[in-house]
């Protein structure tokens, strides 16, 4: 048994629909089960049509009928399924409705709202399918055992769930039913629905595999796998074989267009390895994300950076080093719902890194009670995953890089992780650098043929 998880790219229309049916096909002897995305853009245009009922009473879902209207007459399915989907169009429409009488938007309204996109995707994917003589059959989540509790918009599921979804899915697999199910949503014990929150989808198929002990997760994407570097800033960016889950959170948490690391949790927890595959290149061998860690693999796995990053100096010569003040510290974060990326101490200051979307005026002024506190803005984060047994060779290479091309590295996280070295520089000079840390560790080792990074001088 496989799970095969598609997203929205994936599903963008009829086209990619034949493209995953063939995907499928290729696999059937496997057992998979299907886990899917709302199509294309969908749950975006749901989101623009509820701020639309919500701020100028304007009730329009004309592109999302027009996405799914178009996908089902050029696949060319019959009536009953056209019946079911403008069924749903018509629920959309009447909370849609309401939103703009209301002009309210709660939690629990917005997840039924955004449910919509997996609800459609799964009814026409699965009846798509059976024209192509596949025992195909679309399931709501909560119908195979996804229950959470109440917490709208991050939903966490309910320890019962594993249990239902393996006696379920299991039992639709023996009967040689192809299942195909609603990535992202749940219900809690009220029949609300829920949303898991981000990487939703990503989750629900790790769930499935890890309840059903399957032989594994494939997550179908728009790219060729876990990629060295952004491919839209390094035209050289290759995908890598193999990392671990580990490595694959770190690059997740980073900036990387890869799993969530919530989402890997579950298979953490049993051990089932991800595949990440490209659906438009199924050809492509993809990446593999697995507990074990690689014996032959590079000196540098991947670079990647994280951009609009606010750093905060916090001094305090008088409380530094008593009993209790980080705790304090950290407990003031805490209390204002904000969340550190980065952290590094000495004997009288403590530096950490936060998201820049973030208001933190009220945190700034508990802290300035009793620490200086001096925030900077305009920053970027740049990792580099790799073996950092071997640090000294990166940080050395790294930093001899920084000093040529005049940057200045303003704060610097290792230890705490074991496969990832972390620092911070200013916004504008994280692409140069990013771009010229892959030439060199990625281009001069191939040019040299050994893991060692070779020394020469930086272009400028």
């Amino acid at each position: 048994m496989i799970v095969m998880k598609f997203g929205g790219t994936s599903l963008a229309g009829a086209e990619r629909l034949v493209n995953v049916g063939e995907i499928i096909r290729g696999q059937l002897a496997r057992k998979p089960i299907l886990v899917l995305s709302a199509m294309g853009d969908t749950t975006d245009q749901l989101l623009e049509a509820a701020d639309a009922a919500l701020k100028k009473g304007f009730v329009s879902i004309e592109k999302i009928e027009d996405l799914h209207l178009t996908a089902m007459a050029d696949l060319k399915l019959g009536p009953a399924l056209q019946k079911e989907i403008k069924t749903l169009f018509w629920e959309l429409g009447s909370l849609l409705t309401g939103i703009s009488l209301t002009r309210e938007l709660t939690g629990k309204t917005r997840d039924c709202l955004v449910s919509f996109g997996e609800r459609m995707s799964v009814r026409i994917a699965a009846a798509y399918l059976r024209t192509i003589n596949f025992k195909a059959q679309a399931f709501d989540a909560w119908d195979l055992g996804f229950l959470s509790d109440s917490s709208f918009g991050q939903a966490e599921l309910r320890g019962e769930s594993w249990v239902r979804i393996a006696s379920s899915t299991r039992t639709l697999i023996a009967e040689g039913i192809l299942p195909v199910i609603t990535g992202f949503i749940a219900k809690d014990e009220n029949g609300n629905i829920t949303t898991l929150g981000r990487g939703g989808s990503d989750l629900s198929a790790t769930v499935i595999a890890a309840a059903c002990k399957a032989e594994e997760v494939q997550v179908w994407k728009d790219v060729d796998g876990i990629l060295t570097a952004d491919p839209r800033l390094v035209k050289d960016a290759r995908p890598v074989d193999k990392v671990t889950y580990d490595e694959a959170a770190e690059l997740a948490y980073f900036g990387a267009q890869v799993l969530h690391p919530r989402a890997m949790q579950p298979c953490i927890k049993i051990g089932t390895p991800v595949l990440v595959k490209n659906s438009y290149n199924p050809a492509a061998p993809g990446t593999r994300i697995e507990a074990g860690p690689d014996k032959n693999a590079p000196l540098i796995r991947a670079i990647t950076s994280k951009k609009n990053v606010t750093l905060v100096d916090i001094s305090s010569t008088r409380m530094l080093g008593q009993p209790g003040f980080l705790a304090r510290l950290f407990s003031e974060f805490a209390k204002n719902s904000i969340s550190i990326d980065m952290v590094a101490t000495s004997e009288v200051s403590v530096s950490l890194t936060l998201d820049a979307e973030k208001d933190l005026a009220a945190v700034i002024r508990e802290l300035s009670e009793y620490a200086g506190v001096e925030v900077k803005t305009g920053k970027a984060i740049v990792t580099i995953i790799g073996d950092v047994q071997r640090s000294s060779e990166i940080l050395k290479d790294a930093f001899g890089l920084c000093t040529k091309m005049g940057i200045r590295v303003q704060m610097v996280s290792h230890g705490a992780s074991k496969v990832n070295i972390s620092f911070i520089i200013n916004d504008g000079e994280a692409d140069s650098l990013v771009t010229e840390l892959h030439r060199f560790f990625f281009m001069e080792m191939e040019m040299e043929g050994k893991k060692k990074p070779a020394k020469r001088a930086v272009k400028k």
